[in-house]
């Protein structure tokens, strides 16, 4: 079953001092693209949570915040008594004015607060972990769930040009026929004597060069294994991608052998099937 690489993922957590949430975001990309915000704290396990990341979602332009909220009493950022102390100081030397207002003033100065750090508590960080598993798994389940939407999809575009390939097989030996009554009408309105059996071999050589059986064959059997390869167990947009572009080759060749309007025209009507499965294939993982 395919996955689409498009998706989000969010759990919450309510600790005793503090909400843990954390939100993932997913778009298609070539390769595996993380873009990770967390608080600084944390940026020692950064690698540890990307690894966690990647090995689950493989690839796509991914978005992780972790975001953890104080709801408790305690805070780790104090003010900087001393420093303030000081612009105040400068402050009223400066210009006059109530304490409150320098205090006001001084409090918008750099250093002004101090940030203490905090060392990592092993509980809360495995909690985080389980916060993390649960958003990768909220995520996958709407990947799934776009994968389905797009299976559908494909899966009736496939249905299309084999439907369009059998009506080409249908025309194909009229076209042939005319092949072989435009050559024999040149021949003719020339008004010369020709080798019937040099004609013979020539028409052979000239409806072969035409011939379109093994495309035929080729594009059949390439849009069954794509269809194939949808129903497997893991989601496999490259390789998908690879079959289109070969079916796209048998069907180019069998345009440019068809010399044929009508069957032209259907040729052209599979390459806007294709055209719409490519466009969707960027989304696979």
């Amino acid at each position: 079953m395919i996955q689409s690489m498009t998706g989000f993922g969010k759990h919450v957590i309510q600790l005793p001092t503090k909400k843990v949430t954390i939100e993932l975001k997913s778009l298609n990309s070539k390769s595996l693209d993380l873009n990770a915000r967390m608080p600084n704290a944390y940026r020692e396990k950064e690698l540890e949570l990307r690894k966690l990341i990647a090995t689950s979602l493989v690839r796509g332009k991914i978005d992780f915040g972790l975001y953890i909220e104080n709801t408790g009493d305690e805070t780790s950022t104090q003010v900087n008594e001393v420093v303030v102390r000081q612009y105040m100081k400068q402050l009223a030397s400066i210009a006059q004015g109530d304490d409150f207002k320098l205090l006001e003033m001084a409090l918008n100065l750099p250093d002004a607060l101090k940030t203490e750090r905090e060392d990592i508590d092993e509980e809360e960080y495995n909690t985080i972990l389980e916060v993390l598993k649960e958003a990768l798994l909220e995520i996958n389940k709407f990947r799934l769930q776009e994968g389905v939407v797009l299976e559908e999809d494909f899966v009736q575009r496939i249905k299309n040009m084999e439907s369009l390939l059998e009506k080409v097989a249908k025309i194909d030996p009229e076209r042939q026929e005319g092949i072989r009554e435009r050559l024999e009408k040149a021949v003719a309105d020339m008004k010369a004597e020709v080798d019937e059996n040099r004609f013979e071999q020539e028409l052979i050589y000239y409806l072969e060069k035409y011939d379109i059986t093994e495309e035929k064959v080729r594009l059949a059997n390439h849009l069954d294994y794509f269809s194939k390869t949808l129903k497997s167990a893991d989601s496999n947009g490259k390789k998908l991608g690879f079959i289109s572009q070969e079916i796209g080759r048998e069907i180019n060749t069998i345009g440019s052998k068809a010399n044929y309007a009508p069957m032209q025209q259907l040729v052209v009507q599979m390459k806007d099937e294709l055209e719409k499965i490519k466009e969707q294939m960027l989304n696979v993982l």
